[in-house]
C-alpha cells in the first residue's frame, strides 16, 4: 500500500512584490486568503474583521408574495403548517419558522415526514391529512422544489409556499410563491444558502414588516441564528459570503445564550459554552440531530430544539445521543455489506450497492464512506419489492444530479446537489438504471486520475510553527465547505516514534521532531495500516490543531497525508 494516498497540489506562492499592498498582514494570512479567492486588501479586511454582508430578504423572488399570504393567514386566523425535511437542515428550518410564525400570532404546526414511511419531500397523503385538520396554508422548508405533481394536485385546496435551496427541475411547482435563490430570474446575490438560511430570510422579512407596522413580536431575529448555524454547517453548505456571516453570528449565540434544547445537546456531546465551533457542529452536534430522522422520527430533534422544559430537553438529548450511537453501528454494518458488493466490480466508475436490509437512514452515510474510500461516485439503495430508494454521493469531477437528470425516464423522483442526491426508482428498473449511470460515469471519468486531490495552502518549515501561527489560522474561522481548515506542508520532518492506536488499531500516532529538535504530537486518523512502513523522515501535510488534556493545551498536527522525504 502506498504511503502517499492523494495527489498533492501546492498553491502558488503569492508574488512577494505584491505583499506591500497588504499593510501589516502576515505573509501566511495573505497566502491563505489568495487561495480562497480573496486578492483585494479591502475584501480581506472585511473577511477577517467584519461580521460579513447580509442581503435584503426582499431581493429574493416571490418574498413579497410569501409575506403577504402569511400575514393574511395570521390576520384571518387560518391554520398554517410548516412542512420540513428530516435532516438537521430541515429540522432547524422547521423550528425556526414555527417559532417565528408563532411569535407573530399565527396558528401554526410543524409537519416533518417520516423517512421510512413517507420519504423525502411533499407527499399527497400528508397534504390530505393537513387539509382535513383544517390547515389552509403550507410552507415548505428545505424541500418542495421538485414536488411538481404534488403541488398540482393540492393547489385547489391548499395555498403552498415553497422555500427551498435545492436545484430546480425543468418545471417549477405551481405554488403561490417560490423562494429559492436558484430560480433563473431571482436577483438575490448569494445563491448558496442552506434550507434553514432561506427560511431565516423569510423570517427576517416577516419580522421586518411586523416592525414597520409598529407591532412587537417579542422575537429578535438574531436569536434564530443558532438554528441557522446548526443547519448550514450540518448540511455542508459553503462557509463563505452570507453563509459565513450567518454562521459567525450563530456561533456567538451558541456560545453565549443557546436555547435550552441546544444547551442540553451540547452537554450530551460534552461541549460547554465557548467551545462550539463549525467543526464541533459538524462532528458532534449535527450527527446527533440527524440521528433522530435516520433511526427514529425527526420530530424528536424538533421537540428538542423547541422545548423550554429543562428536564424534557435533557431526556431528549440523551435519547438522541443513544440514537446516534445506534446510527454509527448501523453505518458500519451497511458499509461492510456494500463494500462486499462493490468488490465484485472493482473497475466500475460508479459504485452501486443495495439490499433489502439496508436502512434508508444510513444509506447516505454509507455512500459517503464508499466515495471517500474509492474516490468514485456511489449510490447505496434500500431495496423494496416495488420501489427502491437511494442516496448518492459524488466527487468534484462528476455531477451526480446532472447524471440522474439523464436518467429521469427511469426514475419516480430525484433531486439534490452536484455532490449529493437521492432518488426513488421502480425496482424493476434498477438494472437499467445501474447500467446507464455507470455508462455516464465511464464516459466522463475514464480519462480522470481517480485519486482525491489534497489542496495544500502553503509550505512552512515546522520549526516556524508556533501559537502565533495558530492565532493567525483562527482568523479564518468558521472553516468548512469552500473555506476549509488550512492545510500546511512541512518537509524533511524527523519521525522519532510511531504506533497504531484505537480500539482496532485504526489510527496512527506519531512523535515528530523539527530541525530545532522540538517534539510534535501528530495523529493520522484511519491510517493505522501504515504503522509497518513509516520511514524516519517524512514530508507531512497537516492541519494545525490544539489538543487539550488535563487543562493543558498543546499544538498538534492532524495529518492529512504524508510521503517519504527526498
Amino acid at each position: 500500500m502506498s504511503l502517499q494516498s492523494q495527489r498533492w497540489t501546492i498553491a502558488p506562492r503569492v508574488d512577494p512584490q505584491s505583499l506591500s499592498r497588504w499593510d501589516d498582514l502576515p505573509e501566511l494570512i495573505v497566502q491563505l486568503l489568495h487561495n480562497r479567492g480573496i486578492s483585494d486588501p479591502q475584501e480581506a479586511r472585511t473577511f477577517l474583521d467584519d461580521r460579513g454582508t447580509q442581503h435584503d430578504p426582499f431581493a429574493l423572488k416571490d418574498m413579497d408574495k410569501a409575506v403577504t399570504r402569511l400575514r393574511q393567514a395570521i390576520h384571518r386566523g387560518e391554520a398554517v403548517a410548516v412542512y420540513g425535511d428530516f435532516d438537521t437542515d430541515g429540522v432547524t428550518a422547521t423550528a425556526l419558522l414555527v417559532d417565528t410564525l408563532s411569535a407573530l400570532g399565527a396558528r401554526v404546526q410543524p409537519y416533518i415526514p417520516h423517512r421510512v414511511d413517507e420519504g423525502y419531500g411533499l407527499n399527497l397523503g400528508a397534504l390530505r391529512k393537513l387539509w382535513r385538520a383544517g390547515v389552509r396554508v403550507v410552507v415548505t422548508v428545505d424541500c418542495g422544489i421538485r414536488s411538481v405533481h404534488e403541488v398540482h394536485q393540492a393547489k385547489d385546496h391548499l395555498d403552498l409556499i415553497i422555500t427551498d435551496h435545492h436545484s430546480i427541475g425543468p418545471e417549477p411547482p405551481p405554488a403561490v410563491a417560490i423562494i429559492n435563490p436558484h430560480q433563473r430570474d431571482c436577483a438575490y446575490p448569494f445563491k448558496k444558502l442552506a434550507g434553514v438560511g432561506v427560511a431565516y430570510k423569510l423570517a427576517e422579512a416577516l419580522l421586518r414588516v411586523d416592525a414597520k407596522m409598529e407591532r412587537s413580536s417579542r422575537l429578535d431575529a438574531d436569536s434564530l441564528l443558532e438554528l441557522v448555524a446548526l443547519g448550514t454547517v450540518a448540511d455542508l453548505m459553503p462557509l463563505l459570503g452570507e453563509n459565513r456571516a450567518l454562521v459567525q453570528r450563530g456561533l456567538e449565540v451558541l456560545n453565549n445564550t443557546p436555547r435550552p434544547g441546544v444547551e442540553a445537546l451540547m452537554a450530551d456531546a460534552s461541549l460547554r459554552r465557548g467551545k462550539v465551533s463549525a467543526t464541533t457542529i459538524g462532528f458532534r452536534l449535527g450527527p446527533r440531530l440527524n440521528a433522530a430522522g435516520r433511526i427514529d422520527s425527526a420530530l424528536l430533534a424538533y421537540e428538542l430544539l423547541t422545548s423550554r422544559d429543562p428536564l424534557r430537553t435533557r431526556e431528549l438529548a440523551s435519547q438522541l445521543g443513544q440514537l446516534n450511537q445506534r446510527r454509527q453501528e448501523l453505518t458500519e454494518q451497511t458499509v461492510a455489506a456494500a463494500e462486499a458488493q462493490v468488490q465484485r466490480d472493482p473497475d466500475a466508475y460508479l459504485l452501486f450497492a443495495g439490499s433489502p436490509d439496508f436502512r434508508s437512514g444510513v444509506v447516505g452515510l454509507a455512500a459517503s464512506r464508499l466515495t471517500d474510500a474509492h474516490y468514485r461516485p456511489s449510490a447505496v439503495l434500500e431495496l423494496g419489492k416495488k420501489t427502491s430508494r437511494a442516496s448518492c454521493r459524488s466527487i468534484p469531477e462528476f455531477n451526480i444530479t446532472a447524471a440522474l437528470e439523464e436518467c429521469r425516464d427511469l426514475l419516480i423522483r430525484f433531486g439534490g446537489h452536484a455532490a449529493a442526491a437521492g432518488f426513488t426508482v421502480a425496482t424493476h428498473n434498477l438494472e437499467a438504471l445501474r447500467h446507464r449511470l455507470q455508462a455516464i460515469a465511464a464516459q466522463q471519468l475514464s480519462d480522470v486520475d481517480l485519486r482525491p486531490t489534497l489542496e495544500i495552502d502553503a509550505q512552512v518549515p515546522l520549526e516556524d510553527i508556533d501559537w502565533d501561527t495558530r492565532a493567525m489560522l483562527d482568523r479564518l474561522e468558521p472553516c468548512g465547505m469552500e473555506n476549509p481548515q488550512p492545510v500546511l506542508l512541512s518537509t524533511g520532518v524527523h519521525v522519532r516514534r510511531w504506533r497504531a492506536i484505537g480500539t482496532a488499531s485504526q489510527h496512527l500516532k506519531l512523535d515528530l521532531a523539527d530541525s530545532r529538535r522540538r517534539s510534535w504530537d501528530a495523529v493520522y486518523f484511519r491510517r493505522g495500516d501504515l504503522a509497518s512502513q513509516i520511514p524516519t523522515r517524512v514530508d507531512v501535510a497537516y492541519v494545525l490543531d490544539v489538543n487539550e488534556w488535563n487543562h493543558q493545551k498543546r499544538l498538534q498536527l492532524v495529518v492529512q497525508d504524508l510521503r517519504a522525504a527526498v
